[in-house]
């Protein structure tokens, strides 16, 4: 009697062998244009889906994000302002080019078990763990030079005699000489900040 391993491994040598023989009554030209066809409907579906889990909409549709970072973002400069150019959740969150994008969704696929097991689905689970989360953030956004910070602020259009003299002096002193990078000084500027103590540079 076979195993049910044994079952299915039969099973997949079947598909491999049938796989590995040539086409009977397809034309070599009908598997081509078939295997082009196949990859650009899946190509366009998945960029289609990569394109929507990158919308503000995508972002906020579970509460955990919705009833916590997302109210702190809306009376932030970033959300509304004179200009109108509003920042939205991926603008900060996912990098622009494409390899470092599919990069930082691998990593963003374990907040699904954070959404599965409910660590963060109550405002007092949210702020245990706010310290822990914005940590990985400015982590991630300290190993890429603020890269998010860049791709809307550049230090080649930055006016500096349009700044407050403190902060002029700081961008000049820190930021154009490379000691420092954006998320080191602007922790806060878009979600209330944890408790700080022991952060660096906020004793």
């Amino acid at each position: 009697m076979l195993t049910p391993f044994k079952k299915l491994w039969g099973f997949v040598c079947r598909i491999w062998s049938s796989a590995n023989r040539p086409a009977k009554h397809l034309s070599i030209g009908f598997l081509t244009i078939g295997g082009f066809v196949a990859g650009v409907m899946f190509w366009g579906g998945f960029n289609t889906a990569l394109e929507y889990t990158n919308t503000e909409e995508f972002c906020v549709s579970c509460h955990e994000m919705g009833d916590n970072v997302f109210v702190e973002l809306k009376p932030t400069i970033h959300y509304s302002n004179r200009s109108g150019v509003r920042a939205t959740c991926p603008d900060c969150h996912v990098p622009h080019n494409w390899t470092d994008k599919i990069s930082r969704k691998m990593q963003a696929s374990k907040e699904v078990w954070g959404k599965l097991f409910g660590t963060i689905n109550t405002r007092e689970k949210f702020q245990a763990e706010r310290r822990r989360l914005a940590g990985h953030e400015w982590d991630r956004l300290k190993a890429n030079n603020s890269l998010e910070c860049r791709n809307c602020h550049s230090t080649e259009s930055m006016d500096i005699t349009v700044q407050s003299t403190r902060a002029a002096e700081a961008h000049q002193a820190f930021l154009f000489t490379g000691e420092k990078t954006c998320i080191d000084c602007h922790k806060g500027i878009a979600h209330e900040l944890p408790d700080m103590t022991g952060v660096e540079g906020w004793e």
